[in-house]
């Protein structure tokens, strides 16, 4: 994969999240640095795939803290058709996708979350992403190729972490690689002895 030209442009839909999470002021941290109290931002690259949902999960419990902004990032192949953005379907499955994960963001972090939908080749748009923010890191998945799969077909998150000069890239290896779920709801019984 090539980086993108500097001045090449890329296309992007803002995505609309719902109005359902509350405005909280802001605490009053006394201790805590300047950078700390007014949060930072952070990327998470996402799809309909669990490796992806695995990583969002992960920085929600790991990384991200409390006045954090969470920008939740779509990457949307043009190879589907010319002006997939703009296309109705692409859009509504992908807001309902970031509507959940968004109020799940707000629900386990309390953090609040921008979304955005872009066009164009996935490490490519989340390199430029990442330059237009300027976020704290880059937060991504993986597919769960093999090394040697992933060293010769290539794959997003090899890309970020060899192009992304702006933040550090986070690759959140997949479920079966570690845990089942990092964010466990249900309550299991203690084992009786």
């Amino acid at each position: 994969m090539e980086a993108l030209p500097e001045d090449e442009e890329y296309s992007f839909r803002e995505v609309v999240l719902p109005s359902l999470i509350p405005v909280v002021q802001e605490p009053e941290l006394e201790r805590e640095s300047g950078e700390r109290r007014r949060g930072r931002d952070v990327i998470v690259a996402v799809d309909h795939g669990p490796n992806s949902k695995h990583a969002f999960d992960w920085a929600l419990v790991h990384f991200c803290r409390l006045a954090d902004t969470l920008h939740l990032v779509h990457a949307v192949s043009s190879s589907f058709s010319l002006q997939c953005v703009k296309n109705d379907v692409v859009y509504e499955t992908s807001q309902a996708l970031m509507e959940k994960l968004a109020i799940e963001a707000y629900q386990v972090a309390m953090v609040k979350s921008v979304a955005r939908v872009v066009e164009g080749d996935a490490g490519k748009v989340i390199c430029k992403e990442a330059e237009k923010v300027k976020p704290a890191a880059v937060i991504l998945g993986t597919r769960g190729r093999s090394l040697v799969r992933s060293v010769l077909q290539g794959s997003v998150s090899e890309y970020c972490f060899h192009n992304c000069k702006s933040a550090p890239v986070i690759i959140v290896p997949g479920k079966e690689a570690g845990d089942e779920s990092i964010v466990d709801w249900t309550r299991s019984e203690d084992p009786k002895p």
